[in-house]
């Protein structure tokens, strides 16, 4: 089907991700109402299903239905996380010393992977904003935060990052990103010690310029502690559904309806004080579902287009798709990134886009493994590179602000990352992509 698709049908998918970089910089207003970000999914996405049906019959329907399948897989996944995470509030702080906000940063590259970037942004956020309240100089600690906590942390489970999700429901076995443990020790690791050496200096630098001892100052806080500990049952009852549905192949809907029950009972039992201190509302995982539900309908032609041709695009080694991969998913969102460089990967290797296509690419050997790990490592770390490259980036950039943290603009921010990321990644490329 790949082969008989015109290029054009490539441009809604297009349309739809520069809709979502682009909108929120120029129509800011517009773009805050899920309705219009749904008029415009629905603008990119009926031409694509009336072309799909009408020019390929059963064919094309049957793209769809996969396609349809996959999103409320994804969707139920988030949502569940979403409704667990909402109701466990953090109390209290730690102390703001170097060394302690490095350990923080570390907790959430670990949490990230259990509860997700998203989950675990939400989690640890606010605490550590309050542990550095006395600082002055604190836009490095939420960059930071975001590079680490929000991004490059969640490389370890298909739960960390949207993108592993995907890959997740297309044949990567649950266990298989441990694998990417050394690409997400190296860059979390060199992040902390940058993050730890440069703290450090802003902190012996305001104890020169500040009155009175700083160190002091941050090293108060409030007793920590957290309520909500039930939905954390409610967590590893999502770990072990996901893990078991992935062993034993359970048909579609089973694993959908658990996390389903899973998001509803963690609503239910969540005391309605615990969602009020969390600012806990729908909106943002209603947010999530419109526009995905406009990028898978999109992407299923695009997706097609990208395997049937991918002898002809160039790209053929690990670095190629550690860079393409990652360049798209620091400006575009990187779950569809994944998965149209997945598809590319697998036409390489005459693999059609059909169901689990990711369990026979990784199958074919290690220059297969090779390329889905450059992918992986690509679309989730490069997230990081801008505030539209993942989901929580602009959370936590908002959370930063309603505390009195004056963070960079949109071009002060990718500052940071070029200087910082950038250079970790040409590593990254030397050590493990080469």
């Amino acid at each position: 089907m790949g082969a008989e698709l015109p290029l054009w049908t490539i441009l809604p998918f297009v349309g739809m991700l520069l809709s979502i970089a682009v909108l929120p910089l120029a129509a800011h207003h517009f773009w805050e109402s899920n309705a219009n970000k749904g008029i415009v999914a629905a603008l990119f996405s009926i031409p694509v299903v009336l072309y799909l049906v009408l020019g390929f019959g059963a064919e094309g329907v049957h793209q769809l239905v996969e396609k349809a399948e996959e999103y409320v897989s994804f969707i139920l996944l988030l949502g569940a996380l979403f409704a667990i995470t909402g109701g466990v509030v953090v109390r209290g702080s730690l102390s703001g010393t170097p060394l302690v906000n490095t350990g923080i940063l570390g907790l959430g590259a670990v949490l990230a992977n259990l509860i997700g970037t998203t989950g675990a942004s939400v989690l640890l956020i606010r605490p550590f904003l309050r542990a550095n309240a006395p600082r002055e100089r604190k836009v490095h600690i939420v960059v930071f935060f975001i590079f680490v906590v929000s991004n490059c942390g969640g490389l370890l489970t298909p739960l960390g990052d949207p993108p592993l999700f995907l890959g997740f429901l297309k044949g990567v076995p649950f266990e298989w990103t441990l694998s990417l443990w050394k690409e997400w020790l190296f860059v979390n690791g060199a992040l902390l010690v940058i993050f730890n050496v440069w703290d450090q200096r802003v902190l012996d630098r305001e104890e020169l310029e500040r009155p009175g001892s700083q160190l002091e100052e941050v090293m108060h806080h409030e007793p920590l502690r957290i309520e909500g500990k039930r939905n954390f049952a409610l967590l590893l009852g999502v770990i072990a559904t996901i893990y078991v549905a992935g062993r034993e192949g359970w048909p579609w809907g089973v694993q959908e309806g658990v996390m389903a029950a899973l998001a509803v009972t963690a609503f239910a039992i969540t005391p309605a004080r615990l969602r009020a201190d969390n600012n806990f509302t729908w909106g943002p995982i209603v947010e999530v579902a419109v526009l995905f539900a406009g990028i898978f309908v999109t992407m299923a032609p695009a997706l097609l287009l990208l395997n049937a041709h991918a002898g002809t695009l160039g790209l053929h080694l690990p670095w190629h798709y550690f860079w393409a991969s990652g360049s798209l998913s620091s400006f575009l969102d990187n779950a569809p990134t994944y998965l149209a460089f997945s598809a590319t990967a697998s036409g390489l290797h005459g693999i059609p886009v059909e169901g689990r296509y990711l369990a026979e690419l990784l199958a074919k050997g290690d220059p297969a493994v090779a390329l889905v790990t450059a992918i992986s490592c690509g679309s989730v770390m490069m997230g990081a590179n801008t505030y539209i490259g993942n989901g929580p980036n602009f959370m936590v950039k908002a959370i930063a602000e309603e505390a009195g943290v004056r963070m960079p603009s949109f071009f002060g921010y990718m500052a940071y990352s070029v200087g910082i990321l950038i250079p970790l990644f040409v590593v990254v490329t030397f050590a493990f992509m080469l």
